[in-house]
């Protein structure tokens, strides 16, 4: 099944399952010049959360930016001008049965009339993206542009979706009934929950505006209205409908899992970053992703406040985002009891057993594989990993973890060989061998005699396969991309990217993505490392141990003295990439 942009036929999929159809929503207004389809985004979460680390599903195509599109304007069909926050029965009768509204069922008169009052704080963010290029890394692609929606809240701040402004050059507002268009400021993006924080300099933007109240975390079937600028018409739009479901999410942008919001409204390009509001008004959500399918309709995701506020109290804390923390352990169900007995479990216990540790995290130092985490931070755990929610629900224990904050401390009580021992833990984010993200920096590379060597992302596996990397890419990229964890905070997997055709590579053409195991008898540990090592090598020749048991040998005077000619000839600026320069003082 494919994981699809948000106006996209699937094309043919089998069933329906929810975190394999969700998408970021695409944010271009018709007229945009639209976003290249290789951006770099992220790739399905990898299952912290779950028993057994879930296998990637097939032909996925995870889209975080803006979606290209033609300079011809849509229909304006849908378009919803409201020009007056007058409440009377006539206009909000008027407004529930426009076109424009998309309502899944009958609106009450008196929600319309609490929400219009707010509809004043919600923005258009109009944003221009120049995005990396990750098979060319010494250049960036062509800049487009796309829309989408925010709101303003407390201290002069404005909330929209992190893939939103993802690779942002120019960031711009508008407010509802104005023709002047503010620049912006990014003040963080949180690329895990997918939401960014802007602000505006100037007052004018600030005047005659109420910011957005947050309410709490809505009760299923609680009626929710989503207000956006989505395509179909230059002003705002409003769809309503009422929460469905809340558990924890796939958020597609970050791939992690946080808390989420379904809902039935109708979610559209163009309404990511809108707020969606309860029958009183207040902010309940962000909207992000929705579910296309042939077999479901209306079906849209959105940030719940826990996750907003956890978002704004990181940035107010640290004054940057930090993230949200993992308990960096891979667990297994204990739901069969012949299990539970040879775990040492007495009948009263419940828990889940430990599979894997991260040996980056801070817990790989008192967790053991096979130990069994009966609680955290006193919450009990069941034998499906679940703990009490609500009343009458239950959720992934996960939640617990993403509600602390990094370098938050938690206690963490686990069965090891029948005895109950307690562990106080200090949580931290996640760190990838093969990073989802490169959050906003240029790719690395390094050069020499025509060799291009640079580390792997998920958005370097998009750019050089595509949206179907999954099914193209290498089989031990794919592998260590499912399953690998790094074993060091500062280890990347190393490729030979390509070998730029000269005399002195002749017989290497064909070597592309092959992973770099050592150099001259060292292990390479990062791309860093690497080109620190050829840069200083006084050897005869430079030897690259490469996967499959393959070699590369090159003399090593001749190969740095053809490297700058390689360079002129494709108009290469330089050997490295400046983050290598500062770093290795090369």
């Amino acid at each position: 099944m494919k994981r699809k942009r948000g106006h996209h036929k699937p094309q043919n999929p089998s069933t329906a399952t929810l975190p394999n159809d969700i998408v970021p929503i695409p944010t271009t207004e018709p007229g945009s010049t639209g976003t290249d389809p290789n951006n770099p985004s992220s790739s399905p979460t990898r299952g912290r959360g779950g028993g057994v680390r879930p296998r990637k599903n097939p032909r996925p195509n995870i889209a975080a930016s803006p979606e290209r599109r033609g300079s011809r304007h849509a229909d304006q069909n849908g378009d919803f001008t409201h020009s007056t926050t007058t409440n009377t029965a006539a206009t909000a009768i008027a407004a529930t049965t426009s076109d424009a509204v998309g309502v899944s069922e009958p609106v009450k008169w008196e929600t319309v009339v609490k929400v219009v009052p707010s509809m004043d704080a919600v923005v258009k963010v109009f944003c221009v993206h120049t995005e990396p290029n990750f098979s060319l890394m010494w250049q960036r692609k062509r800049q487009y542009s796309s829309s989408s929606s925010g709101f303003i809240i407390g201290g002069r701040r404005v909330l929209t979706n992190a893939h939103s402004v993802e690779h942002h050059t120019q960031v711009k507002l508008k407010k509802r009934g104005s023709d002047t268009k503010y620049l912006a400021t990014v003040l963080a993006i949180g690329t895990e929950c997918d939401i960014a924080l802007l602000t505006v300099s100037d007052d004018e933007f600030w005047e005659g505006v109420s910011p957005v109240e947050f309410g709490d975390l809505p009760a299923l079937q609680d009626a929710v209205t989503v207000v956006g600028y989505p395509i179909g018409g230059d002003t705002i739009s409003v769809t309503s409908g009422v929460v469905s479901r809340i558990e924890i999410l796939s958020y597609v942008h970050g791939s992690t899992e946080l808390l989420g919001l379904q809902i039935d409204a109708a979610i559209n390009s163009g309404n990511s970053g809108g707020p969606a509001f309860n029958d009183k008004g207040k902010c309940v959500g962000i909207a992000f992703q929705s579910l296309k399918h042939e077999d479901v309709e209306n079906i849209g995701y959105v940030i719940p406040t826990p996750v907003i506020e956890h978002f704004i109290k990181d940035y107010e804390k640290n004054g940057a985002y930090t993230g949200f923390p993992i308990l960096g352990v891979e667990w297994q169900k204990m739901e069969n009891p012949d299990l539970r007995i040879a775990m040492g479990m007495e009948s009263d216990q419940k828990g889940v057993r430990i599979r894997r540790i991260e040996p980056t995290a801070p817990e790989s130092q008192v967790l053991k594989p096979s130990d069994v985490i009966l609680s955290f931070d006193g919450i009990n755990i069941a034998n499906d990993g679940t703990v009490p929610f609500r009343q009458g629900e239950r959720i992934g224990f996960s939640y617990l973890v993403s509600q602390k904050y990094t370098g938050d401390y938690a206690l963490v009580k686990v069965l090891r060989d029948s005895k109950v021992l307690e562990f106080n833990i200090k949580l931290t984010t996640h760190k990838r061998l093969i990073p989802a993200h490169i959050r906003g920096r240029p790719p690395s590379y390094y050069i020499i005699a025509g060799f291009v060597f640079t580390s792997v992302s998920v958005p370097y596996l998009r750019s050089e396969y595509g949206k179907d990397y999954e099914f193209d890419a290498p089989v031990k990229l794919l592998d260590k991309h499912l399953h690998a964890m790094a074993e060091s905070v500062d280890e990347q997997l190393v490729v030979i990217s390509q070998v730029l055709v000269a005399d002195i590579n002749i017989g290497y053409e064909d070597i592309v993505n092959t992973q770099v195991h050592a150099f001259n008898g060292k292990p390479v540990k990062n791309l860093k490392s690497l080109a620190s090592m050829v840069e200083s090598c006084e050897e005869e020749y430079l030897k690259f141990e490469l996967e499959y048991q393959q070699i590369v040998v090159l003399q090593t005077k001749t190969a740095k003295a053809a490297t700058l000619d390689i360079l002129a000839t494709h108009c290469i600026p330089s050997a490295m990439s400046d983050d290598l320069k500062i770093d290795s003082r090369l």
